[in-house]
């Protein structure tokens, strides 16, 4: 089997990487290294498990060492990071595809396509564009890679990607959608939201998108938006979920809703993800990333049957963290 290429796979086991394992493996071409930091069950044929924090420097370094044709990447690397791990993460491969986010992308064009304004280079707060925001630490790992003389990279761009154990409303997680909605709670979400239109992707549907590209000689030096062309209003989607899981949204000014997220006013994160994410019309337009990978719309999964699949794979006896500020926020108001 010395014709397998190998692949090495980093935080394999999140949202995108639990449904991008079994689909590399069943190909039967790659012997695949998944590395993740909790233990993992999971027996896939060509699949070998490694539990450790990758982004431990000796463990970084005796993993590149094992020579792999191609990496995939889904850790997440702040501003002071990239710089030490991209460049021999490229050196030390030959296909090296790196995770960023359709949140890079400024809210001045509709849809969003690859060449879009990204916020790093066109927004008027200073602040964030300075920040180590997600958003910012994102684009900075993208200008690292396009500024390499190698091309030997793939930048690959989800929109908001939900799948097993990841339900999303806004800028809300699984405990407080699936979580509350199974505790017979309500859920607290921002008013200012309710119309804007979102994009929420199937983890299988990118999986299969990671697929394509990897290895794919047309992606060398590319960048891909994978996501579905499908969008709803946050307030469709929150349908959604009433109709799934019995979820009901109560509509609440964005700052109070903030104030329930962190209590602390200096923590912008919260409020960046909602007011240059969540906030803004987020439309993708995904004719590259179908072009290169041959799939079509229609391929990709509807969001209330991907919804409906995996709420249904949700154990019911989940320990959910409780929300008790959103609790509290709702009894005060006899919400």
């Amino acid at each position: 089997m010395s014709h397998q290429k190998k692949v090495l796979v980093l935080g394999a086991s999140g949202a995108m990487g639990q449904y991008l394992l079994p689909r590399l493996a069943e190909q039967g071409k790659y012997r695949i290294d998944a590395v993740s930091l909790d233990h993992q069950d999971s027996a896939l044929p060509g699949v070998r498990w490694i539990q450790a924090n990758a982004k431990e420097k000796k463990v970084y370094r005796e993993l590149l060492g094992n020579g792999y044709d191609g990496i995939v990447d889904f850790l997440t690397y702040c501003t002071g990071e990239l710089s030490w791990y991209l460049p021999q993460i490229l050196a030390g491969t030959d296909h090296y595809i790196f995770l960023s986010s359709c949140r890079v992308f400024d809210d001045l064009e509709h849809p969003v396509r690859e060449n879009s304004p990204r916020l790093i280079d066109s927004s008027h707060d200073e602040l964030l564009r300075n920040s180590d925001d997600y958003c910012i630490f994102k684009a900075r790992g993208e200008n690292i890679l396009r500024a390499s003389p190698r091309r030997n990279w793939t930048i690959v761009r989800p929109a908001t990607t939900y799948s097993r154990m990841r339900y999303q409303l806004v800028t809300l997680e699984a405990p407080d959608t699936v979580g509350r909605a199974r505790a017979g709670k309500k859920v607290v979400v921002p008013e200012q939201a309710r119309r804007k239109e979102a994009t929420l992707s199937w983890g299988g549907d990118v999986a299969k998108m990671l697929a394509g590209v990897l290895f794919n000689e047309s992606a060398l030096g590319e960048d891909f938006n994978v996501a579905t062309a499908e969008h709803h209003t946050w307030e469709e989607i929150a349908g959604y979920y009433r109709e799934l899981c019995g979820l009901e949204a109560v509509w609440v000014d964005k700052e109070d809703y903030l104030r329930l997220l962190s209590s602390d006013p200096d923590n912008r994160g919260p409020r960046w993800q909602l007011e240059y994410a969540r906030l803004f019309t987020r439309v993708t337009d995904n004719t590259k990333i179908l072009n290169a990978t041959g799939m079509k719309q229609s391929d990709l999964m509807p969001l209330y049957d991907g919804l409906k699949l995996e709420i249904s794979r949700c154990p019911a006896d989940t320990v959910w963290p409780v929300n008790s500020a959103m609790d509290e926020y709702l009894a005060a108001r006899n919400l």
